[in-house]
């Protein structure tokens, strides 16, 4: 028999701006992160083939994006439609976005303060990309983005719009 993981408020694993609760370590079908979402961060429309992902905003407000778009994906994502009329959503706590397989996503805090979300994504192991891209990143100078490209399709992470950090009011 198995036992089961139990922690503590703030209880897990810090990786850049997440805490890992639970992982590959734990589980082969899914990872779970608390994500803390600066002022102006966009981490990019991007898409999985293979990974399911959900979300679960906790505190502040996410602008949040989980559609193909209508015409060739380009440009700032949070202007997307799909063809059904489908736009972004702003979403604060109790918020929830669920991401299948192959379809795009993205999500941007729009507010002046910290937002929180739960962050789950099956498969499990999303923690040794964000793990790997740490170590890229902390080398000296400037990030190398053939790198950081090479990490992100070993992952099955497609990036169609670049992560930003966007100031205030734009």
């Amino acid at each position: 028999m198995t036992d089961g993981l139990l922690l503590p408020p703030g209880g897990g694993r810090r990786i850049q701006t997440m805490t890992l609760k639970a992982g590959a370590e734990q589980s082969k079908t899914w990872s779970a992160f608390e994500a803390d979402v600066a002022p102006g961060f966009d981490v990019g429309a991007h898409l999985h083939h293979q990974a399911e992902e959900m979300f679960y905003v906790l505190e502040g407000e996410l602008d949040l994006l989980a559609f193909q778009p209508a015409a060739a994906a380009s440009g700032d994502w949070r202007t997307w439609e799909s063809a059904t009329g489908t736009t972004v959503f702003r979403g604060g706590p109790g918020s929830f976005m669920f991401v299948p397989a192959g379809c795009p996503h993205a999500f941007f805090n729009p507010g002046p303060e910290p937002a929180r979300m739960l962050f789950l994504v099956s498969p499990a192991g999303h923690e040794i990309y964000l793990q790997e891209l740490t170590d890229l990143l902390a080398a000296a100078g400037p990030p190398d983005q053939a790198e950081i490209s090479t990490l992100r399709r070993r992952h099955d992470i497609h990036q169609l719009t670049p992560l930003t950090n966007h100031p205030l009011g734009q």
